[in-house]
């Protein structure tokens, strides 16, 4: 996952510390930014491959932030709000419709449930893959006609 990087914008330390450490094991790079003006300037300057934000944020509010962002890139850059002020299905209808942002989560939120979803957004989901030793393998299908005609000539 080298190379791709995620804008975490929050008011409190505390949130943007606890998101950080979500992605260091990943290697994911992390910007950080405690407000929407800052932020804006830093996904300017740093083009993170993703937004993970407050949506009360000083100076610009986090839904107003997700909009221009969601505009300036059309929509390439994926936006994710995990708040804890803007609770209810109504915000959340509101901020995937109105301004564009991919996913919402409410604080408290699920760590694995929000990596998954940050994953599968930047492109970087681990490939599960199936063991596949016990499941028998399937006949040919000539062989399965020659059963089928075998059963029809005892009846």
């Amino acid at each position: 996952m080298a190379g791709k990087k995620i804008l975490i914008v929050d008011y409190d330390a505390k949130s943007i510390e606890s998101l950080s450490k979500l992605f260091e094991d990943r290697k994911i790079g992390v910007v950080t930014a405690a407000d929407g003006v800052e932020a804006y300037e830093k996904f300017q300057a740093d083009e993170p491959d993703l937004v993970l934000l407050e949506a009360m944020l000083p100076r610009m509010h986090g839904f107003d932030l997700a909009q221009k962002i969601t505009h300036d890139t059309r929509g390439r850059v994926p936006v994710i709000i995990v708040t804890a002020v803007y609770k209810g299905h109504q915000y959340r209808n509101e901020a995937l419709r109105t301004f564009g942002v991919s996913d919402y989560f409410e604080k408290p939120y699920d760590q694995d449930k929000l990596m998954n979803r940050v994953l599968s957004l930047i492109g970087e989901r681990d490939e599960v893959e199936e063991d596949t030793s016990d499941i028998p393998e399937l006949p040919s299908p000539d062989s399965v006609i020659e059963t089928l005609a075998e059963m029809l000539k005892k009846k």
